[in-house]
């Protein structure tokens, strides 16, 4: 941890009954909490101490949700229920009541079209002292079949479960600590990403601080353009097809044109939005050895990949795949399979039609995903001016090598922001900055400083600067502001193998450049200019 204690880092505060023996006192509170839940609507299954240390076992979690297990690093109080929220809907959500509370809230969010309680991230949260709650977003496993004909289904996907998790998990919070929360905070990526911006949109009122990785907002177009690589590619077999192999072919041409244009070459683009890819260079010619070059059809489709997707009517539905994500990509959406989350939420909730093949995606499919958008799930409002009202903060972050959902597409949201609200970045800076974390894929993981506390596998330090979802902290409850987020290399990406290096990511719209001299791996060798 740096030197840094957990404890000093998150100054922790006492809550009256929770001093010591808190674990005594906590373990007591849990085994009698239930009949003191009078929560509307709701069916609580159970309440059970967890010791600190303990490898709790899940055996309720749907398989294709992730292992059966979560290891509990502190003590704490775990309460399962079940929520209902239409006479055909509802939500399983579970509480983790730490005995090392802060008085601090917090709600974890999901992934794709999952219904997965995020059991890793309240494992992270509660370790740091927050009352965290997690829902299954409406649904059990990572399948959108549960959408089919029930649209309570969807509209607890789109945005009812974490609504519902917050109310609920407050009055569950107060009930068992006898005090209100403090302050109130949401952690998500991806889907949760897209969960905490539509909760900062719609329900703004509901946290304090909102950190959000890789947000899945313009949700249709984005589900329209994960699923028109399948179109571009075609099957394994097609001659548009380019295998895993050739796409580290073209990762090199990649880096090789745009790698530089930071200041240094050195395996990570920091900044995409300068890099104007073609794939020309690698055309087959006679001499050619066919393992490392492409045929005509293969460069057309490379080319398509990194360009916009347009309507119909020439209107944009979502930005290209920005370049160095392409070899995280290739075992994702370049697959020559259709991606399973546009499949699903075509058939499911935008047709409620089985047999709709997502070969023939097409033009009219984008533009009838985006009029229909069920229960508003497209969260693309750039009025966010209710959150900056209530003085509330939202940090919002994206890996530039995010192999998944394109990085391009963040910045345009936050310029979108900018211009409903008629506001420059100065002014945005108030209660939202946006970070562009270079190196990192998906979430997390990558080639470059990934590791800034997103996640229960990607903490190296609780400091604010080292961490978003302490830096979020910092800024709400002390006002220090987060300039930029300081990310962390692992060697050969093992936190126990120590730290190869530290990049300050800059604060959009900002860039990183190397400065020309010093060692490239130290943090003062790299400086924000304007982009």
């Amino acid at each position: 941890m740096r030197g840094t204690s957990v404890e000093k880092a998150l100054e922790i505060a006492t809550i009256p009954g929770f001093s010591q023996p808190q674990k005594c006192r906590v373990q007591s509170t849990c085994s009698s909490i239930v009949p003191k839940l009078d929560i509307e609507n709701a069916t609580v299954y159970f309440s059970s101490f967890v010791a600190a240390g303990t490898n709790l076992s899940l055996p309720e979690y749907n398989t294709t949700c992730g292992a059966p297990y979560q290891v509990v690093s502190i003590d704490l109080c775990r309460i399962s229920l079940y929520v209902s929220t239409s006479n055909r809907s509802g939500i399983n959500m579970e509480a983790w009541l730490p005995a090392n509370w802060t008085g601090r809230f917090l709600s974890t969010g999901n992934g794709g079209l999952a219904g997965c309680i995020g059991y890793n991230d309240m494992a992270y949260t509660a370790s740091l002292g927050f009352a965290s709650v997690g829902a299954n977003n409406g649904h059990n496993g990572t399948s959108g079949g549960a959408f089919y004909n029930n649209a309570d289904v969807v509209a607890d996907f789109a945005y009812r479960s974490i609504h519902t998790g917050v109310v609920v998990g407050k009055q569950i919070s107060e009930t068992f600590y006898g005090s209100c929360h403090k302050k109130s905070y949401y952690l998500g990526c991806s889907t949760g990403g897209r969960q905490g911006f539509k909760s900062a949109q719609d329900f703004p009122g509901d946290f304090d601080g909102i950190v959000a990785g890789a947000p899945a907002f313009a949700f249709n177009n984005l589900t329209s353009w994960s699923g028109h690589f399948y179109t571009l590619t075609g099957p394994s077999d097609s001659p548009t097809f380019v295998p895993t192999s050739l796409w580290t072919v073209v990762h090199q041409d990649i880096l090789a044109q745009c790698d530089a244009l930071d200041g240094y070459a050195d395996g990570i683009i920091e900044d995409p939005s300068l890099c104007h890819y073609t794939s020309a260079n690698l055309l087959c010619t006679p001499a050619s050895n066919s393992s490392t070059c492409l045929t005509p059809a293969q460069s057309a489709t490379v080319d398509a990949i990194f360009s916009p997707l347009y309507a119909a009517d020439g209107s944009l539905v979502y930005p290209r795949m920005q370049p160095g994500s392409e070899i995280l990509a290739s075992r994702i959406i370049y697959t020559g399979q259709p991606f399973p989350y546009t499949a699903d939420w075509f058939r499911y909730a935008i047709y409620n039609d089985p047999t709709w093949n997502p070969a023939t995606l097409n033009t009219t499919d984008y533009a009838n995903a985006a009029r229909i958008n069920p229960s508003n799930i497209e969260t693309w409002n750039g009025d966010l001016s209710k959150v900056k009202q209530r003085g509330a903060k939202i940090l919002h972050y994206h890996g530039l090598m995010d192999g998944i959902i394109s990085s391009d597409n963040s910045p345009r949201y936050y310029e979108h922001v900018s211009k409903t609200m008629g506001l420059g970045p100065e002014e945005l800076d108030d209660f939202y900055r946006f970070f562009r974390i270079s190196g990192t894929g998906h979430c997390s993981g990558g080639d470059g400083a990934s590791v800034i506390g997103q996640n229960i596998n990607s903490v190296e330090s609780v400091e604010p600067e080292r961490n978003v979802l302490m830096a979020m902290v910092n800024w709400v409850e002390n006002g220090v502001a987060p300039e930029a987020v300081i990310g962390a290399k692992w060697i050969n990406g093992t936190k126990s193998a120590g730290i190869e290096y530290e990049r300050a990511h800059c604060k959009y719209p900002k860039r990183n450049m190397y400065k020309g001299v010093g060692d490239p791996k130290d943090i003062g060798s790299w400086e924000c200019v304007n982009a």
